[in-house]
């Protein structure tokens, strides 16, 4: 997930005799913030470092400077979402630490074999324990889709039944789930629609889940990085994992599906997606929650596709993840005591800020949410959009 930089340094509209605080100040009350107001989107600083740390590390030194005590604010997600819709992040400009994280996606190929396990291993190795508690009882880490839903759990089956009614599914059919997570889909379709499943992931700690979950179905989880599988299937899924494909691997990605489809068969794509082309993700969520990721742009979805796939259907529902960012939010505050022995003390300052920043910024409209539709080789008679 890509966070914009934020309620950041801008000397540039400023007088360079400005005080960091003032500079700040300033920043913020443009956005209808105040720094030791009484509303819930004010901010309270504990530590008058944080205006010279945020002048001079934009979204990083927001996201430390949060993690460190040194501010705090009663609803992160309202103030995220004033200072994207203010577009503060339009007079920012870039310290070296920016400008080394851009020249990192762009000289390097961060989602190589061996480093997609970064992510894997900051951030999908966490111990089971957290999930449960925060997420549905599907146990579904992606966006819901709600509709017609009334809470979480009825937010994602209802995800589930609207990419299956997508695709067409029929009994019979075998379908790979790559990044299948803890195996909530690959479980979901083969009790609902008599489907052959094989999930992949890079993670042991939900191969394992979605193993014992899956007992007695026709489901097969494996470790496994999706370019090394190479068998055919009739539809091919990826759930919330498109984001950590980087940008320079979208057309093997793309290839591999090809490759792995049947001639009538059918792509899913539901990922995050960005407003514009950007060539580095946003450092904060780089450190500390989603290493190397990287939000693909309509354009750079339509290149990776071109010559291989007909589009058939793109729907937008981005607003559905600040609600379930929330739900997420709201079990894990809710359930923390159960599981606090077992992380480290600034974590849960960590993921609450996590959360409620990227709940803002899908309120702001800055980041979507698409699932798209792809045919190798266009849906005979065409292909009807289900919503």
């Amino acid at each position: 997930m890509r966070l914009v930089t934020i309620l950041l340094c801008c000397a540039l509209t400023i007088a360079q005799a400005a005080t960091p605080k003032e500079v700040i100040t300033e920043l913020a009350a443009q956005a209808d913030i105040q720094i030791g107001g009484e509303r819930p989107w004010d901010i309270q600083v504990n530590n008058e470092d944080f205006y010279a740390r945020v002048l001079r590390d934009g979204s990083l030194g927001l996201g430390e400077s949060y993690m460190a005590g040194w501010w705090d604010c009663d609803a992160i997600d309202q103030m995220i979402y004033r200072v994207l819709r203010t577009r503060l992040d339009k007079q920012f400009k870039p310290s070296w630490k920016m400008i080394w994280a851009y020249l990192k996606v762009k000289l390097f190929n961060q989602q190589t074999k061996s480093g997609s396990m970064k992510v894997i291993d900051q951030h999908y190795q966490l111990g089971n324990d957290l999930f449960v508690e925060m997420l549905d009882e599907r146990m579904t880490y992606s966006c819901g889709y709600w509709k017609r839903a009334n809470n979480l759990n009825e937010a994602q089956a209802a995800k589930y039944q609207l990419i299956a009614e997508k695709l067409k599914l029929e009994p019979g059919m075998r379908v790979l789930d790559i990044g299948c997570g803890w195996g909530g889909f690959a479980h979901y379709i083969a009790t609902n629609y008599g489907v052959e499943v094989v999930g992949v992931t890079l993670s042991e700690n939900q191969a394992e889940f979605g193993r014992q979950r899956c007992v007695g179905l026709p489901v097969e989880i494996r470790v496994q990085d999706y370019r090394d599988v190479d068998e055919k299937f009739d539809r091919v899924v990826e759930i919330g994992m498109f984001e950590h494909v980087g940008s320079k691997n979208y057309r093997t990605f793309m290839e591999v599906t090809y490759r792995c489809l049947k001639d009538d068969g059918m792509l899913m794509l539901h990922t995050i997606g960005n407003n514009r082309t950007t060539t580095g993700g946003d450092p904060w969520v780089d450190r500390y929650i989603f290493r190397g990721g990287h939000l693909p742009s309509i354009a750079e979805v339509g290149t990776s596709i071109e010559g291989l796939y007909v589009m058939e259907d793109w729907h937008n529902f981005g607003i559905d993840y600040d609600t379930t960012l929330l739900a997420w939010h709201d079990n894990f505050v809710h359930n923390w005591e159960k599981v606090k022995s077992n992380y480290p003390d600034p974590f849960y300052r960590m993921w609450n800020y996590y959360l409620l920043s990227c709940a803002g910024g899908f309120r702001a409209r800055t980041i979507q949410l698409w699932q798209v539709v792809l045919s190798k080789r266009g849906v005979t008679n065409g292909y009807e959009s289900v919503r």
